[in-house]
């Protein structure tokens, strides 16, 4: 009995349940032509065509469209093609039955008859089509890397990012000063060739200067993994010192590989006393300019033009006075993984630094960097022109958990522009490690010690003037030491930041220490920060500070009080009290009131300043007024305007990458996690940062959706190249949620279950048991074409019209009935 009772219980389960309709509304439904069959399956769904995410073994490869059939379940099936299977990377031409196949037309068979252990299943709720693929099958296999055939070049564009500073001073004596900056970033995408060109242009009372720090063709080498560069750009800077060149550069991107190496680039920290001025030079150029609110800052969206070479800061404060400092600029500490190779050829002419007399003569360099094992990196190079030659050599070694460290010397011959031929080497000392058990972190530490016969190629280079204030020409460098350490301490967060560097035959240095200490006590924030700068034969500067920071939230939503008392070597101390915080839903905009006063001259000032991110451009503007009648105002804009094959939209500033979204016409659609950016007039918004050659998703704010708006999809995958604009489409729906009663012309109602889609539209949606269909995103006029089975006698056409009912706001449900004609009197 027990044994019959198994076999009849088996029996039951391996068979397919199906659920009466009549279930649902008695004898009534049973009585109608419907025909329910696909969704009384367990995986049934409506075939058609469904943009689909595509993984295989859980990696994102692919974004695209594909056609869905249903099978003998009701479940949807791909029909995938041999060719889409070889640009994913699948081994098509090892198997006999599939490589014979026509490469554009549908799988005949399930993939796993053709490829053994392989499966593919297709989540509806997801869209997600998920291929589970034997590694022997797959042509390339990383575990996080995007396969290249899914790098997207992007669209034809024509782009400018800018940003505009500028301030108006009046003294007490009633003078004006003025001053503008500009920093234009711009630029071309063809298919896969980026056209640069990076320009600044300031402005100071009557002077007034255009500069044109770099332009360069860029394209991507796919087999070799590499950038080409021809125009004008800097070295990498890894083995010998960043040089700027103008010529041909080919040079290996890591970022095109898994587990890539990400560029480094210092945050630069300083302290203002009032509603300062914060200029960056590098190389002679002026590459960062922006206002700051008093007290300690951080600059953090740094665009250098080299990957080393010293930035000197400038802050110049309201009143005039400036403070100088030095942020050292360096690569990090080399290593790479077993079997990997970093290189870089440069044949080119050499760029002096702006403004500086030297010679520029045309040169060749090559590096390369190999990662021999687990433990061990070499790297190398050589530097050749008519009156120098360089040779380096070096080891980078992992020591586990103390991090990583390099050692290298480079021999150098210089014959100088006055005929001298010196001969000298120079070693070097990196470290780098971050160290968990302590919260250690060393973005570098370094040593540099040269011989006095030792000259860098731009130091050899330097035109002979005789002039005894010319430090880099008449004193070789000696040794230098840089150091960038951030560590934990009692719950306290600790930075110093320096470096220091002296001269053969001369006692003077030059030296540089950012230096501080952040702590929260009790809700209250806590900082202390001391800079101290001395470079070339000017006297040194200092400046100590102490800052408080307590939130305000339970009586001011995001808000914040500050006070900030500063002190320089001088003997001028300045205390400072401010009111900050955000308003709007995502913090758009932002707002600073500042009351100081000073014991220089005692004066007090009053200041506001705000920042708002728009969605064309991110705005700022501040306003500053002395005891002493001395006014400041100072503003900015910065963005980004990007010309595309759907128009020209505006946006915030932009990064190398960028997407371009459409909504079809829907506007004032958000984007989560992207403050300020939402769709203009014409659907069109720009998310103005991705990263390169990895999987980017873009999802939509669906809890901001203007009411007359709704999409289907809610999320996009792109992966863009590098410098590439790529665009990317929601099927969003712009028009009236509608609530329709449908009914047939011998007065019965439509069959609950029948599938109802608007003619020339992606829009579908199932009528419910009172033969009421809802819609949204749908205009006045809407034609329906009704759908419960098969035969001619089970569908029907609608047309209807909405009433302009004055009462019935915008994107609110409208009611309408509607009479749905069998098709064969439509068609007549």
């Amino acid at each position: 009995m027990s044994s019959l009772l198994l076999v009849a219980v088996s029996g039951v389960n391996a068979r397919e349940f199906y659920f009466a309709p009549s279930s649902l509304e008695g004898d009534g439904l049973s009585q109608q032509d419907i025909d329910l069959s696909l969704f009384s399956k367990e995986n049934g769904q409506l075939p058609g065509t469904y943009h689909t995410k595509v993984t295989m073994n859980k990696r994102y490869i692919d974004d695209k469209s594909i056609t869905y059939i249903n099978d003998k379940t009701g479940a949807l099936q791909p029909q995938l093609t041999p060719e889409q299977l070889r640009q994913w990377g699948i081994r098509v031409d090892d198997y006999a039955e599939l490589a014979q196949l026509p490469a554009n037309e549908p799988l005949g068979k399930p993939l796993g008859d053709y490829i053994p252990f392989a499966a593919v299943t297709f989540d509806f709720n997801t869209m997600t089509l998920r291929i589970s693929m034997p590694q022997a099958a797959i042509d390339v296999h990383h575990d996080d890397e995007i396969a290249a055939s899914s790098w997207n070049d992007g669209v034809p564009v024509l782009f400018t990012n800018y940003a505009f500073s500028g301030s108006e001073r009046s003294g007490e004596d009633q003078t004006t000063l003025s001053s503008q900056y500009l920093n234009l970033r711009s630029g071309a995408n063809l298919g896969g060739w980026r056209l640069r060109n990076y320009s600044t242009w300031t402005q100071s009372d009557e002077t007034q200067s255009w500069q044109t720090i770099n332009t360069w063709l860029q394209h991507d080498i796919h087999c070799l993994k590499a950038q080409f560069i021809a125009g004008e750009n800097s070295t990498r800077g890894e083995v010998f010192d960043s040089l700027q060149y103008r010529g041909i550069n080919v040079a290996s991107d890591d970022q095109m590989l898994p587990y890539n190496q990400r560029g480094f680039a210092p945050i630069i920290r300083g302290i203002a006393s009032s509603n300062a001025e914060v200029s960056v030079r590098q190389n002679g150029y002026v590459i960062y300019q922006a206002n700051v609110a008093p007290g300690p800052f951080e600059i953090t969206d740094l665009y250098s033009t080299t990957n080393s070479g010293d930035l000197d800061v400038t802050i110049k404060e309201a009143d005039g006075t400036e403070h100088h400092f030095t942020q050292p600029y360096s690569s990090v500490a080399i290593m790479q993984r077993p079997g990997n190779i970093r290189y870089e050829v440069t044949l080119a002419r050499y760029r002096a630094d702006d403004n500086q007399a030297a010679n520029e003569p045309l040169f060749a360099q090559a590096s390369v960097i190999y990662g021999l094992n687990n433990f061990l990196t070499f790297f190398g190079g050589g530097t050749t022109s008519q009156d120098y030659q360089a040779l380096n050599g070096g080891t980078g070694v992992m020591l586990g958990e103390l991090g990583a460290i390099s050692t290298d010397v480079t021999l150098a011959r210089a014959h100088l522009d006055n005929n001298e031929q010196h001969d000298g080497q120079s070693w070097r000392l990196m470290y780098s490690k971050q160290i968990a058990a302590t919260d250690t972190n060393f973005t570098l530490a370094s040593y540099r010690y040269s011989t006095d016969g030792y000259y860098t190629f731009a130091d050899a280079n330097e035109k002979h003037d005789a002039s005894d204030n010319d430090w880099s020409y008449n004193y070789s460098k000696r040794s230098r030491f840089q150091l960038n350490l951030s560590q934990t301490v009692l719950d306290s967060s600790v930075y110093i930041s320096g470096y220091q560097q002296d001269y053969w035959q001369t006692s003077r240095k030059e030296r540089s220490i950012t230096s501080g200490i952040n702590r929260m006590i009790g809700g209250v924030s806590v900082n202390l920060a001391y800079t101290y700068s001395k470079t070339s034969d000017e006297p040194s500067d200092q400046m100590l500070s102490l800052g408080f920071s307590l939130p305000l939230s339970q009586w001011l939503p995001k808000s914040w009080a500050s006070y900030n008392l500063s002190t320089s070597k001088h003997g001028y101390t300045t205390h400072n009290a401010g009111l900050n915080g955000t308003l709007l839903d995502d913090d758009r905009l932002s707002y600073s009131l500042q009351q100081s006063r000073t014991n220089h001259d005692g004066g007090d000032s009053s200041s506001v300043y705000s920042s708002y991110r728009s969605q064309y451009a991110n705005l700022n503007a501040g306003y500053a007024y002395a005891s002493d009648n001395s006014q400041q105002l100072s503003y900015g804009i910065s963005g980004g305007i990007v010309a595309h094959p759907a128009g020209v939209t505006l946006s915030q500033p932009l990064g190398d990458q960028f997407a371009i979204v459409s909504a079809k016409g829907a506007s004032g659609v958000r984007f989560a996690n992207q403050r300020g950016v939402q769709t203009d007039l014409f659907g069109n918004a720009i998310i103005p940062s991705l990263t390169p050659y990895q999987e980017n998703v873009i999802r939509i704010d669906t809890a901001s959706l203007p009411t007359d708006v709704d999409t289907d999809a809610t999320a996009m995958s792109v992966v863009p190249s590098r410098n590439a604009a790529v665009s990317t489409q929601f099927s969003a729906h712009v028009g009236y949620r509608v609530l329709l009663s449908l009914s047939r012309p011998d007065g019965r109602v439509i069959p609950f279950g029948a599938v109802a889609s608007v003619d020339d539209l992606s829009l579908s949606g199932i009528v419910d048991d009172r033969g009421v269909l809802y819609l949204a995103g749908v205009g006045e006029t809407i034609s329906l074409t009704v759908k419960w089975g098969n035969s001619a006698e089970q569908r029907c056409h609608a047309d209807i019209t909405l009433s302009s009912s004055s009462d019935t706001p915008p994107g609110g449900i409208r009611q309408a009935s509607a009479l749905c004609k069998p098709e064969t009197n439509h068609a007549e």
